[in-house]
């Protein structure tokens, strides 16, 4: 590709696509077309960067090691279109055309769609189809199936157990074994293990002949409430006495497995599905994917690459999934970047969680354009975002205080039909802290509260942050005040925010109150708050009481709790504000 204006003139080609994409213009081009624009690109008073701007996009042009270079021993240049998100043809709404057979079927299909929507209005859906039956002193069978089926396809299992109980006492409706299946199915996804085991005894005294079905929903309904060795036992005695496991059994008792720590027993499991002689079933993509995330869990990075080595040489196709699941291994963007781009060597097109964990990927390493230009290629690929990838871009610019680029995206979510949730206010509010505009933090916290969500702990942690940055204890004291009003406690890190303020801007005593006020409040000091206490400390005899502090709490920590080093708190520090943000990454 090429630029001209005036006297400029630059040159560059098609790279990675996460690094370099087209610009977000009204019509393609070919790689290494020419590019005029109708004024001047201007240098920029910091140098080596140059600029381009319109009210549609911010293109600069800078060094960038992955440049080819133009002419002998000039420097390398490229250009990253931080476009503002254009919309997309597919992200627009669309009225959907519906088709009938004949008015009586369009009329059947808008009343049973007046009926699910009734279910999910009151909440009950026995109440709504009784209410059905008395008044038009029928249910239809059709009718009755086709809510059941639409409610397991929207996993919604708390309706199916609901209405399958009512079908149970009504002397019209002819309860058969198939009914029994899909309840005590649907108490196994609720982990309500109690009442598929009254189920399953039940079928049994009626003199059903068990099957593979019942037993692997008992075997779920245990795993999903937490009791993994009732569900293991259960495996067993499948294994030993029948009936036989299917591929579905393998597949959910190796995630109960690997949910329940059981990381050996998953390992016997999968080697006696390798073992061609002893196994009846070979492994599928499921099973394989599962041993990787298990990997993955237990940080055992070179065994989850064997197991996807393995997948090859037994001819199990391999997936975006499976993909994903190395990349989620992954900390540095080049390794992230270097499976992303082995996906698509393969032929695989990347998917929403692909682009997410790649954007993640250059958010944590503070490369916001390429986190931007991996969005922007995922919407060119025709792929809605999620309301989490949002939140993730989102956070990539906000850690670096990109305040204009971060409200870019917040007003894109909005557009697109994603709602910002508190997750993604707290993201925004944390860009102008970073960016030390306290001015627009607190006229965004304000707006926050206008557009009806409450703070949480971790909303008034990045206001309070933001007042210690620029020194303003009063204001922080003021924040601090209105958490309390709010009921909600402080934490580690809220109190630990106070320390370091007012040890930093008024005396080593101010920040030994807050000290112990961690303690009093049942909250005891991290590794991170004793190190700011002993940086703090400058003389000799603040030294020796600092250390006397971070002494006796040591000690009386010292019988119930493992003591935590510095990368261990940034690791759970980390993982809970990500957590926060995420809503549930």
């Amino acid at each position: 590709m090429e630029t001209s204006a005036s006297s400029s003139s630059l040159r560059g080609s098609r790279l990675h696509q996460n690094i370099f994409r087209r610009s977000p213009l009204s019509s393609s081009m070919p790689c290494n077309s020419r590019l005029t624009f109708p004024t001047a690109l201007t240098i920029n008073p910091l140098p080596p960067n140059l600029y381009f701007s319109t009210k549609h996009a911010i293109l600069r042009v800078g060094q960038s090691p992955r440049l080819l270079k133009v002419g002998g021993g000039n420097p390398l240049f490229g250009v990253i279109s931080m476009g503002m998100l254009a919309p997309r043809k597919f992200l627009k709404k669309r009225k959907k055309v519906e088709h009938f057979k004949d008015a009586a079927d369009e009329a059947d299909q808008k009343s049973w769609r007046r009926l699910m929507k009734e279910i999910e209005d009151t909440g009950s859906a026995s109440t709504v189809l009784r209410r059905q039956r008395t008044s038009d002193q029928s249910l239809p069978r059709d009718l009755v199936l086709g809510t059941l089926v639409r409610f397991k396809q929207m996993r919604k299992w708390h309706y199916v157990s609901e209405i399958l109980e009512w079908l149970r006492a009504q002397s019209w409706w002819d309860f058969s074994e198939m009914d029994f299946l899909m309840l005590i199915t649907a108490y196994g996804k609720k982990g309500e293990f109690n009442k598929a085991e009254k189920i399953l005894s039940f079928m049994n005294k009626k003199g059903y002949v068990p099957s593979v079905v019942s037993h692997t929903a008992l075997m779920e309904a245990y795993g999903r409430g937490g009791r993994y060795n009732n569900a293991e036992a259960i495996f067993r005695r499948m294994q030993s006495a029948g009936p036989e496991p299917s591929a579905v059994t393998y597949q959910i008792i190796l995630k109960i497995l690997v949910e329940g720590n059981k990381f050996k027993e998953a390992e016997e499991v999968f080697e006696t599905l390798l073992d061609k002689e002893k196994s009846p079933l070979k492994p599928d993509q499921k099973m394989f994917h599962m041993m990787i995330y298990m990997y993955k869990k237990a940080g055992s990075y070179e065994k989850a690459r064997k197991i996807f080595a393995l997948m090859a040489e037994r001819g199990v196709k391999q997936s975006t999934v499976t993909y994903n699941s190395l990349m989620t291994f992954e900390t540095n963007y080049k390794e992230v970047s270097k499976i992303y781009d082995q996906m698509q060597r393969a032929g695989l097109r990347p998917d929403v969680v692909s682009y997410a964990l790649l954007i993640n990927a250059y958010g944590k390493a503070r490369r916001e354009e390429e986190a931007l230009a991996v969005f922007e290629e995922m919407l060119d690929a025709g792929i809605r975002p999620t309301h989490k990838s949002y939140n993730i871009l989102l956070d990539a610019f906000a850690i670096s205080g990109m305040v204009e680029q971060a409200r870019t995206v917040f007003k894109s979510m909005r557009r697109d039909r994603y709602t910002p949730d508190i997750c993604s206010y707290t993201t925004m509010l944390s860009a102008y802290v970073n960016a030390s505009d306290m001015e627009g933090a607190e006229n965004f916290f304000t707006r926050l509260k206008q557009d009806g969500l409450q703070p949480n702990i971790v909303t008034y942690g990045t206001l309070m942050k933001g007042y210690a940055k620029v020194n303003n204890l009063e204001k922080m004291m003021e924040t601090y005040e209105q958490m309390q009003l709010s009921g909600i406690k402080a934490n580690q890190t809220i109190f630990t925010t106070l320390m370091d303020a007012f040890g930093k801007n008024r005396d080593f005593g101010s920040a030994v109150v807050w000290f112990k006020e961690m303690e009093s409040h049942g909250v005891p000091p991290d590794r991170k708050a004793k190190n700011i206490l002993l940086s703090l400390a400058k003389t000799a005899d603040e030294q020796k009481e600092a250390n006397q502090l971070v002494g006796c709490m040591e000690t009386k920590l010292n019988g119930f709790s493992r003591f935590l080093d510095e990368e261990d708190y940034d690791d759970i520090e980390g993982e809970t504000e990500s957590y926060e943000k995420m809503g549930q990454l």
